[in-house]
């Protein structure tokens, strides 16, 4: 498991409470993806439910359940079943939050603890929160509730009431480059850079090659395309077939970047045209997955919006 240097604080805290009188139920990892807060939930989880006397299988833990994204549909269900590749959800739904409050009304397996973690709580749709918040306002005694979460502001404020905060920090700069290379993998001061402090971020970074495109995209901040020289470019760069994971990392370099060009910036009204850009561009990273986008296309639309805030822009579709 990667030694994670920002998990110091959570520790303290974790711990602090797990020796004391009364253990919350219910707890938000709260911090921006890429942080390490899945491996501390599942540390954390398996500290919980340990008990003296009772061995602890190293493998899958029959007191730890964990709910993250589910298969997408029947043959999706019916792939996985068979051991066979098959596409995910793209929100944590409400059967399996109904699943999950099954196994609740009988015992731990192994001692009087049981976990539950879901990653992230953020992408819950609204019936699955709204069934969680049942268990959470009565918890089953003995049930202890981890929800990792990217933008706890998603969250409904009533699961976020009933929940004590571990906030994740990023990561410095030196921690993130002493992390890429415990992996084998050159600290590029590029990746170390847009990936603003998320560990996640440099490796996708790093495993997508996404340092010609970081070029093209400064560029396309900083000049502008008077034609459409930039935009074919950074196509042809995302390539005419990307993976879903590809395209999102580079909206999440997009976005790492015009975030970045705002905050230097000394000028109100760029400031003002980066954030409506970053807002742009977040807007379109949730909505890719789901709407019927060209594929061929996407990568002018998000060249586009990066044009919109160069100095002196032209409109953002030309």
């Amino acid at each position: 498991m990667t030694d994670w240097p920002n998990h110091d604080e959570a520790w303290r805290q974790w711990r602090d409470a797990l020796g004391g009188e009364r253990m919350h139920h219910g707890w938000l990892l709260a911090g921006k993806a890429g942080l390490g807060k899945r491996d501390f939930a599942m540390a954390a989880a398996r500290e919980l439910v340990a008990e003296p006397g009772i061995p602890q299988p190293s493998g899958d833990h029959p007191d730890i359940i964990t709910l993250t994204y589910g298969p997408k549909d029947d043959k999706a269900e019916r792939a996985a079943a068979d051991g066979k590749p098959f596409e995910l959800a793209r929100s944590i739904r409400i059967k399996q939050i109904r699943a999950m409050q099954r196994r609740l009304v009988t015992r731990p397996t192994l001692g009087s603890r049981r976990a539950i973690i879901i990653d992230p709580a953020d992408d819950m749709e609204k019936a699955a929160a709204n069934a969680l918040l049942k268990s959470l306002e009565e918890p089953p005694a003995g049930t202890f509730f981890l929800l990792v979460t990217h933008r706890p502001a998603r969250l409904l404020p009533t699961i976020r009431s009933r929940c004590r905060t571990l906030r994740f920090p990023a990561l410095s700069d030196s921690q993130l480059a002493a992390m890429l290379a415990d992996e084998g993998l050159p600290p590029d001061p590029g990746a170390i850079a847009a990936a603003e402090g998320s560990f996640g971020a440099a490796l996708r970074f790093a495993a997508q090659d996404l340092a010609p495109i970081a070029k093209v995209i400064s560029a396309l901040v900083a000049a502008g395309d008077s034609g459409m020289t930039g935009r074919g470019e950074l196509a042809r760069l995302i390539g005419p077939r990307a993976d879903r994971e590809r395209v999102q990392a580079v909206l999440d370099l997009a976005q790492s970047l015009v975030a970045r060009a705002a905050r230097a910036s000394e000028d109100s009204e760029r400031r003002l045209r980066l954030a409506d850009t970053h807002a742009a561009l977040f807007s379109l990273a949730a909505e890719a997955p789901t709407a019927n986008f060209d594929p061929g296309m996407l990568p002018f639309e998000i060249g586009s919006l990066l044009v919109a805030a160069a100095p002196a822009s032209e409109p953002a579709h030309g």
